[in-house]
């Protein structure tokens, strides 16, 4: 298992765990959850990682991201 902030791009993951109770409500605010698939599209320097969700299109920051543990989708 990693965090969503060192998915390659183009990785596809699944999300297993939000422990912080603040970066599990932003998530949820966003559609995310722990069982969420998601696609990593890009990954900017110093900056957010873009991910695909269903139809959307998603721009998490990496503070955020860090906090999200991911393993990888079967």
């Amino acid at each position: 298992m990693t965090t969503l902030d060192k998915v390659r791009r183009g990785e596809k993951v699944e999300i297993c765990r939000i422990a912080d109770e603040r970066v599990r409500a932003q998530a949820i605010r966003f559609g995310l959850c722990e069982g969420s698939v998601v696609t990593c599209g890009e990954k900017l320097p110093a900056g957010p990682v873009v991910i695909y969700a269903g139809w959307q299109e998603l721009a998490i920051g990496r503070s955020i991201a860090c906090n999200i543990t991911v393993k990888q989708a079967s």
